[in-house]
């Protein structure tokens, strides 16, 4: 197979995690408690991804300048996206409770929820397809950050989405189609830097560990304490703790 086409497919693996998660809030009533504790569990786990995964791999591969100045770019960016999203009401898009705005207290929220789930799960798709391009198979630890996280996120945006009264129409729409989207970012990822210099595949891969830390920061750690408060940073602690094992076995 190739590694485009193989990039793809573990994309839409890590993708579909969401969509699992959004079925899960659909269908089963999961106490806010348990959501915002998988969901500390999740920030652990990527946490731990891109110290262990992505940055460090980037640092040793392209040099700590380039790693450095993608990192902070990717972290930029994500911000300077995620505000202008917030504005137009997705501000609490990964948010269980009645945070999330409906379509007629904020007219246009809904387009801007979605294209903020895009905007999250982009970054952490691309550096799947990347850890493709060593030839040694996909990134065991990346993927199971990648989809582990990717569930509870899923779980709590559409039980979000779902207290703001959308439909179940929109709700999958929303999450079936950001699975296809990582799985097509995934395939650009390895597809287009296949061949790439060390210092530029380097410079991609923190720049996506930049944006995904913000986005733990910014959308998964305030859900997570709103709820488990003063175990909100075990809970993340034992995530980290689990990926780090994984990574290493």
């Amino acid at each position: 197979m190739p590694v485009w086409l193989e990039a793809g497919a573990w994309g839409l693996v890590g993708g579909l995690a969401l969509v699992l998660g959004a079925a899960v809030a659909w269908f089963v009533r999961v106490p806010r408690w348990a959501v915002a504790s998988v969901m500390a569990f999740g920030a652990g786990v990527l946490i731990s991804a891109l110290a262990f995964e992505l940055v460090d791999e980037a640092e040793r591969s392209g040099g700590l300048t380039a790693t450095v100045v993608g990192f902070l770019a990717g972290a930029v960016v994500y911000v300077a996206a995620n505000a202008v999203l917030a504005r137009l009401g997705a501000r609490h898009r990964k948010r269980s409770g009645d945070q999330q705005p409906s379509e007629d207290d904020d007219s246009g929220s809904g387009a801007a929820i979605a294209v903020g789930a895009l905007l999250d799960g982009v970054p952490e798709s691309v550096v799947l397809g990347l850890s493709l391009l060593s030839g040694a198979g996909v990134g065991v630890g990346v993927l199971a950050a990648v989809f582990i996280s990717n569930v509870p996120e899923g779980l709590s945006s559409a039980a979000g989405m779902r207290r703001a009264g959308r439909s179940a129409r929109y709700v999958f729409g929303v999450w079936v189609g950001i699975a296809l989207a990582s799985g097509l970012a995934a395939m650009l990822g390895a597809l287009l830097l296949d061949g790439a210099s060390d210092q530029l595949v380097a410079v991609i891969t923190a720049v996506a560990a930049g944006a995904i830390l913000a986005m733990v920061a910014d959308t998964m750690v305030p859900e997570a304490f709103e709820r488990t408060h003063l175990l909100t940073g075990l809970i993340t602690a034992l995530g980290f703790l689990a990926a780090f094992a994984v990574s290493r076995a």
